[in-house]
């Protein structure tokens, strides 16, 4: 692979953990669990990669409407990562960054993504996003709401309005948008995620299932990445 075209930005829409449990007669809980050591394979990977930024859809907002042991199981598998992976993740200076409406969690849960967040603060590395209890819609509209406010209190005209003012409340405000967007399990949709971030970037979709995501899937996607041409729109 040509180092000098890693991507950026690397968004994952991590598909497939109850498919791969299924399949090996499991309950779905084996599959997520299985899904959270891919997880840790694919942050080291990227690191090692160049990555500036990797983006994780861990949980949607409409993942609320999966049978209520399997949500339990999820919260329970959030929770004991961000406890166990957050060491990790300092040490080797890498910077979390949740993103979507944490209202939905728990107490607990929302503490410990505070405490997670401020540990890594300060690292300099790569900047790991995950995003929980998010939603592309939502963003949009969380942000839409944000200018409307501005609006109202006169910060800002009706009139002077643009993609750019939406743009600065938009998540992920600060970072590149995502150049490379890769979805796991043979799905090809986007499912709401990063609906405006991903405007232009080149979309890779994978027939593995998450939990089996290795090195030769993320170079297969890297690679097939490194065959497009980039035009956002022109010639």
């Amino acid at each position: 692979m040509d180092s000098d075209t890693i991507p950026q930005h690397i968004a994952i829409i991590m598909d497939g953990n109850n498919r791969w449990a299924k399949k090996r007669f499991l309950p779905s809980v084996a599959g997520h669990t299985a899904g959270a050591s891919a997880v840790r394979r694919t942050v080291e990977m990227a690191v090692k990669a160049g990555v500036q930024t990797l983006t994780l859809f861990a949980f949607s907002s409409e993942n609320w409407k999966r049978p209520q042991t399997e949500v339990d199981s999820l919260m329970g598998l959030f929770m004991r990562s961000l406890k166990k992976e957050s060491k990790r993740l300092n040490k080797n200076n890498v910077r979390l960054r949740i993103i979507g409406d944490r209202s939905g969690f728990s107490y607990n849960l929302q503490q410990q993504m505070k405490d997670t967040e401020a540990l890594t603060a300060q690292n300099s590395g790569m900047v790991l996003v995950v995003a929980a209890n998010y939603g592309g819609r939502w963003d949009i509209t969380q942000a839409a709401k944000k200018v409307a406010l501005d609006v109202a209190k006169g910060l800002i005209s009706a009139e002077d309005v643009s993609e750019d003012t939406l743009s600065q409340h938009i998540q992920l405000a600060d970072l590149p948008a995502p150049d490379l967007l890769i979805r796991t399990s043979g799905e090809e949709r986007i499912s709401n995620f990063l609906l405006w971030q991903t405007a232009y970037s080149e979309f890779v979709f994978l027939s593995v299932l998450w939990p089996d995501f290795d090195q030769f899937h993320f170079d297969e996607a890297l690679q097939i990445y490194q065959t497009r041409q980039r035009r956002y729109g022109g010639r």
